[in-house]
């Protein structure tokens, strides 16, 4: 299946504790159906010290469910995403709006 969501990509999020929210995709995990967004999802992690990095208690951002997640369109609203073939490339668009994305 084509991937609707990239890296890159501004979301907002549909359902959980974060409903609401917006951010930016920074990987995606397509096997596993999820992807973590950039401030998003926060958890708090327990770092032990090191000779490199400090310890402590680290918030990181954990993987959300694509399912959860809806595309910004160019007018800040939650958007579909649709295939189509411009020329011989197969492009995604934003069902509100029709827009190439």
């Amino acid at each position: 299946m084509a991937a609707k969501l990239k890296k890159g990509d501004k979301v907002v999020v549909l359902a959980g504790k974060d409903k609401g929210k917006q951010g930016e995709i920074t990987q995606v995990m397509p096997k596993d159906g999820k992807a973590i967004v950039d401030g998003i999802n926060i958890a708090i992690r327990h770092q032990r010290q090191s000779q490199t990095a400090q310890g402590g208690r680290i918030p990181k951002a954990m993987p959300i469910d694509l399912s959860n997640l809806a595309l910004l369109d160019k007018n800040g609203k939650a958007t579909r995403v649709g295939f189509k073939i411009e020329g011989d490339k197969k492009v995604r668009f934003a069902k509100t709006t029709g827009d190439v994305i």
